[in-house]
């Protein structure tokens, strides 16, 4: 059966439109004159035989037929970019990367520098989740996860480099830590909620988990540790600087925690993500050859 739609750039007019709440916006986006949205959209709603806006131009309100259209048009453009995606293959233009906060912060971003020397031509474009991947439902190229797997079936994996904990403070609070850090308040996180029990575990070292501090994200929660606030459990990757530059000590060193740190890829081969993941796997080598320096305490 054939199809019934529209112009799609009376659609696409339309969408921006409804999504911002204002033509102007929808013509900045779209980079056309705010008349040619309102063209569009008269013309879209003389073809639909319905009113898709109500209300003054400058604080227009979308009908109840404006409202419902939105919501499927937004749905179908999703579907079209992730189709479009899924089957270009250039070496320039965006990559779209998904990658905890905290890691993207303190350890990606640090290093991004070089990539772009190496691929200027590549806009590498950040989010930041810690979520399961689902390459059928997300709209990213490469994602960076921290875990022992199982990974998403078909996915093209990259192992980075495996990921060590300990308990992290600032040097002033060093002194009055005892092997159990009693007498310290211990602080969590929202994210990582059983690092200490883990970490106790692992260890050998009796921890009372109990009580302390919790933090809505991890990154405050070692920006606290580094203010004096107490001592937490962190990753290796996430205060290697901290720990080399003297902001933070970690007194009982790092023990593996049995995840690992990996990039996934969509399965189709992409020139871009194929790239980024070669270069991250380069930086990860040079990254863990540096992290089993006797020096940093990792053991």
């Amino acid at each position: 059966m054939a199809r019934r739609i529209p112009s799609l750039n009376a659609l696409r007019a339309f969408e921006a439109a409804g999504r911002h709440g204002r033509m102007t916006l929808a013509a900045t986006e779209l980079n056309v004159t705010h008349s040619a949205i309102s063209r569009q959209v008269q013309h879209l709603e003389a073809l639909l035989g319905v009113a898709l806006f109500e209300g003054p131009r400058n604080r227009l309100q979308l009908t109840g037929a404006g409202t419902q259209l939105l919501a499927g048009l937004g749905t179908a453009f999703d579907l079209i970019d992730q189709s479009v995606r899924a089957v270009a293959d250039s070496e320039d233009g965006p990559l779209d990367v998904s990658c905890p906060g905290t890691f993207t912060m303190r350890w990606l971003i640090p290093r991004l520098y070089r990539f772009r020397e190496l691929h200027p031509a590549i806009d590498v474009r950040l989010s930041a989740s810690s979520q399961p991947v689902d390459f059928e439902r997300d709209g990213f190229d490469v994602a960076i996860r921290a875990g022992a797997g199982p990974w998403p079936d078909g996915a093209e994996m990259a192992m980075l480099f495996a990921e060590a904990t300990g308990p992290v403070l600032a040097p002033a609070l060093a002194a009055a830590a005892g092997t159990d850090f009693s007498g310290l308040t211990l602080l969590h996180s929202r994210t990582r909620r059983h690092a200490w029990r883990q970490w106790s575990e692992r260890s050998g070292v009796a921890i009372d988990a109990r009580g302390g501090n919790e933090y809505e994200h991890f990154y405050f929660m070692l920006e606290a540790a580094s203010s004096g606030l107490g001592v937490c459990i962190a990753p290796w990757p996430l205060v290697a600087d901290d720990i080399r530059s003297g902001r933070l000590v970690a007194p009982a060193g790092f023990i593996a925690s049995g995840q690992h740190y990996v990039a996934l890829r969509r399965p189709r081969r992409q020139r871009k993500s194929a790239a980024f993941c070669a270069w991250l796997a380069e930086e990860a080598r040079l990254f863990g050859g540096a992290a089993t320096d006797p020096t940093a305490g990792v053991r």
